[in-house]
């Protein structure tokens, strides 16, 4: 099993509260959320929308609402983590990655302040 997961979610999926869009966008992140972080299994860097993005009120038609906002958040993503899309790793590499590289450095700021849900990031680890 691969789970196809967009660069920036890795910082999503670290803060993640159990608020979101909707009941199902909660639902769907809170499953994956738990598969990843029990199971431990290949994730594929992703461009454009991934599996969290499946029940996402943002998702129209497979192309997001906030499309270059989100592509600007994963290009910093990769760039500060050094990886490209398509790649495949376990998901703890990823998610330390991007816990070292970004969210203990105090670069998430720089990459995504302007989201919405910034407030309930704003608690740096």
């Amino acid at each position: 099993m691969i789970i196809h997961l967009r660069p920036h979610h890795g910082m999503c999926l670290y803060y993640f509260q159990g608020k979101g869009y909707s009941g199902e966008f909660v639902r769907n992140m809170s499953e994956y959320k738990h598969l990843l972080e029990t199971e431990n299994p290949l994730v594929q860097i992703t461009e454009g929308m991934d599996d969290l993005c499946a029940k996402c009120p943002n998702n129209r038609d497979g192309i997001c609402t906030s499309q270059e906002k989100v592509l600007a958040y994963d290009s910093a993503v990769l760039d500060a983590c050094g990886l490209s899309f398509r790649t495949v790793l376990p998901y703890n590499d990823f998610s330390e990655l991007v816990q070292e590289e970004i969210l203990l450095s105090g670069k998430r700021r720089q990459i995504c302040a302007d989201c919405q849900w910034n407030l309930l990031c704003s608690a740096e680890p």
